[in-house]
């Protein structure tokens, strides 16, 4: 190459090297730019999809109108503040730091089992339809029973004063009317003595005159018979008048304890069965013994000795005998309050056993034993087992007879089938008509022990008054 070629070569050469560098300068940077812009979009896509699992397009943009005013907080706290608050007015309480799913369980919870302790006073509560019906309306429906019961204890109350009033009138008047009868009656005497003694001096002295006179004074008697035979007559009627007027005021009496207030069906369930006499770490000792037909395995609930037994029948402890002598028997403890130990004189209870006769219990209704949520198909023979297990006779209807009704749910009503439905299943109709049967049967068991004054017990309430409420969920409580 010439010499004078040379210095633009090299010129073409250091542009051609440093456009290539700068070539791959920039594939580089465009590699580099890319990788970032993937992970970055890889990123917003993840964000996203997060996003789209909080809430949709159409949730965010209406999310204030769904959930209301921040004030500060994240919309998610909002909500949860919401919940918080709806929990803690359910509950009457804090609803604690638990996930959002148990607390709204731990309410439903609750409300299922006051509904159900509502359901055995109140038939129209029981039998609500859980899909048209929430706390306010059982709240209303509680007000007005309240307030019917509150105007009709008041008319009651008004009833009763004015059969005292009437009663005290009806006395007043009854008394006054028999010291007039008994001075009648002295006078009507004193007459009859008066007439009798004239008749004897006329008798007297009919004897010793003549023939006129004697007839004259036949004449005056016969005229004092017929007085004294008038005076009877009287005397009779106002024996009959004075026996009108105790008549009235025996039904004044009777009317008067038509409107005592009846007696509690419930009060021989709060009757105690023995007591303890000793406590020795986890075991105690019963008053109870094998003179008192006390065996192995039969459990007691434990109440505070200076307490009645309460209604609901919760007590302090549950404990269950494993040593029997004559007078006296052993029991571990099964559950105790750590808050409120057992002492010496507690006493103890169980509903279905008793030393000193057999009880005789009927079972009726649905039952959730181990208090899962669900019916348990043979929750009745479990507990028409232990019953028998314990002591306790079964009979198939409320009678006189009958002690105590063990009342679990109503039975649900199936939905009445359509006309389709019953063409694909011809006995649909025929399962329809057999749950409205079940709850028939269901609510006249229940009028009858009401209308008898027998003690009704529901699910909880019966294993809390057996000594067995802890132990009904473990696998083979009830055989």
């Amino acid at each position: 190459m010439p010499a004078r070629n040379r210095p633009q070569s090299n010129a073409m050469l250091y542009t051609l090297i440093t456009f290539v560098g700068l070539f791959i300068i920039a594939a580089a940077a465009a590699v580099i730019f890319y990788v970032k812009f993937e992970d970055r979009r890889t990123t917003a896509n993840q964000s996203k999809r997060e996003l789209e699992e909080f809430a949709n397009k159409d949730e965010r943009q209406r999310i204030s109108t769904l959930v209301g005013t921040r004030e500060g907080r994240t919309w998610l706290r909002t909500m949860v503040y919401h919940l918080d608050t709806v929990v803690s007015l359910v509950k009457g309480g804090p609803p604690g730091d638990k996930r959002a799913e148990d607390k709204v369980k731990d309410v439903i919870d609750k409300v299922e089992n006051k509904k159900q302790l509502l359901a055995q006073e109140y038939v129209d509560i029981g039998t609500m339809d859980p899909n048209t019906s929430g706390l306010i309306q059982i709240v209303e429906k509680l007000k007005t029973k309240l307030d019917n019961i509150t105007t009709a204890a008041m008319a009651l109350e008004k009833q009763l004063d004015d059969l005292h009033n009437r009663f005290d009138d009806a006395l007043a008047a009854s008394s006054k009317k028999e010291q007039t009868l008994l001075a009648e009656k002295e006078r009507y005497a004193q007459q009859v003595s008066d007439i009798k003694q004239k008749y004897d001096e006329l008798e007297a002295s009919l004897r010793k005159n003549s023939g006129q006179q004697i007839q004259d004074l036949i004449d005056q008697r016969d005229r004092a018979r017929a007085e004294r035979d008038e005076l009877k007559v009287q005397m009779r009627e106002m024996g009959a008048t004075l026996s009108v007027a105790q008549d009235r005021i025996a039904h004044l009496q009777g009317q008067i304890q038509a409107t005592m207030p009846s007696p509690d069906p419930n009060a021989p369930a709060y009757q105690p069965d023995g007591k303890i006499i000793m406590v020795d770490n986890r075991t105690v000792h019963l008053n109870i013994g094998r003179d008192d037909r006390v065996y192995r395995g039969l459990t007691f609930t434990v109440y505070d000795r200076s307490m009645p037994i309460p209604k609901d029948g919760i007590g302090k402890a549950e404990i269950e005998v494993f040593d029997v002598r004559k007078n006296f028997s052993g029991a571990r403890i099964t559950y105790s309050q750590k808050t409120n130990p057992i002492v010496v004189d507690d006493v103890v209870a169980n509903l279905i056993w008793d030393s000193k006769k057999t009880n005789v219990f009927m079972v009726a209704g649905d039952f959730d034993l181990d208090g899962d949520g669900y019916i348990d198909y043979d929750a009745v023979d479990k507990i028409k087992a232990i019953i028998v297990k314990w002591g306790g006779r079964l009979t198939d209807a409320v009678s006189v007879d009958t002690d105590f009704l063990v009342l679990g749910r109503p039975p649900r009503v199936l939905r009445k089938p359509t006309f389709g439905e019953i063409e694909m299943d011809p006995l649909a109709m025929q399962k329809y008509e057999a749950s409205l049967g079940k709850l028939a049967y269901y609510n006249q068991v229940r009028a009858q022990a009401r209308a008898l004054y027998i003690p009704v017990f529901n699910t909880e309430r019966f294993l809390y008054f057996i000594g067995y409420k802890t132990q009904a969920g473990r696998p083979g409580a009830f055989y």
